[in-house]
């Protein structure tokens, strides 16, 4: 017969235990939470310049990206329009070498000799021998460039399909790194909605402090002369003073750093690369001592930034997303060394 036993009542001394184990739990998750204290405005955009930078360093990297695609889209318009039009000429060389053996064909097949014994006009007949000599090297030197010419178009078409394949590969890094711009720019917004509407405030305000005295601060003496062609760029970016920084602009109303440099120098009708890594090799490298107003000046080890020297220690350029173009301290970035366009 089964046996019908009541459960077993917990012991009252083991309740207690669980019941304080789960309470100290609750208590150390508090204070956990309590630990881990709201960063301050000051840690907060510490934060939010290390992302902008970041995607600063990303953007440049996505204009080199950028100026490939655009590169390898000409090459392959260039190539397409090359093998549509040697297709053209083989089409009319192989017309052409069908016209000759036409002619050839209505001249007749007769052995030449027996034409010779049976021709009544001996000379008639020498004179269409030569011409069909003649059409004969003619149809020789056709074959040989109907050959050529389809050799260059395998070759223009294989290189049609490398430039097409390196451009598909381009878009989907272009996408990527589109992709990782966007997401340090969302980071660093969520990192400032974390901030009370007066500390965004102060910080939109000292933002503002440094736009406006970035020109009171800026004197143009130098002990160095500038180039025609760097007064000509300096001065057109000081035309942009306030201007806001965009990636992946470059201009005429918003910029990046390498895209307000660009567009500078064009003013001056000259072309530079597109990247700021690009541009540190558009002539030559100067200390900071033989830096004189309008020379390229360069920051951080892998070069990702880039201004004007405007005289007396200050840039003029494009700092960061959130910041219009101003004039700034060369000491408030690494500096690396000046280029002389």
């Amino acid at each position: 017969m089964a046996s019908h036993r009541r459960p077993k009542q917990p012991n009252r001394a083991r309740v207690t235990v669980l019941t304080a184990t789960a309470a100290a739990a609750v208590a150390l998750t508090s204070q956990t939470a309590q630990a881990e204290p709201k960063p301050t405005k000051d840690e907060v955009k510490a934060k939010v310049d290390k992302l902008y930078e970041e995607a600063e360093h990303a953007t440049e990297k996505y204009n080199g990206a950028k100026e490939k695609q655009e590169k390898l889209q000409k090459q392959v318009g260039n190539l397409q329009d090359s093998v549509a039009s040697g297709q053209g000429e083989l089409n009319d060389l192989r017309d052409s070498l069908g016209s000759m053996a036409t002619a050839q064909y209505r001249s007749g097949g007769l052995d030449p000799s027996l034409q010779l014994f049976l021709s009544s006009d001996p000379d008639s007949y020498l004179a269409k021998a030569s011409a069909l000599d003649q059409l004969s090297s003619k149809q020789a030197g056709a074959l040989k460039k109907i050959q050529a010419k389809q050799r260059t178009l395998s070759q223009q078409r294989e290189e049609a399909s490398e430039k097409l394949k390196d451009l598909e590969d381009t878009r989907k890094e272009l996408g990527d790194k589109k992709k990782k711009i966007q997401g340090k720019l969302a980071e660093a917004r969520r990192l400032l909605n974390t901030l009370t509407a007066e500390e965004r405030a102060e910080l939109a305000r000292q933002e503002e402090r440094a736009n406006r005295a970035s020109s009171a601060r800026v004197d143009l003496g130098s002990s160095a002369s500038a180039t025609q062609r760097a007064s000509a760029a300096l001065g057109a970016a000081k035309s942009k003073l306030g201007s806001p920084y965009v990636w992946g602009a470059t201009g005429p109303s918003s910029f990046d750093c390498s895209g307000l440099t660009s567009w500078a120098y064009s003013q001056a009708g000259v072309s530079l690369p597109r990247t700021s890594q690009s541009q540190a090799n558009a002539g030559t490298r100067i200390s900071r001592s033989q830096l004189a107003p309008g020379d390229l000046v360069f920051f951080y080890n892998d070069l990702h930034h880039v201004g004007l020297y405007a005289g007396n220690g200050q840039i003029l350029h494009a700092p960061k997303p959130g910041a219009n173009v101003r004039y700034e301290s060369i000491n408030n970035m690494p500096f690396m060394f000046g280029v002389r366009v």
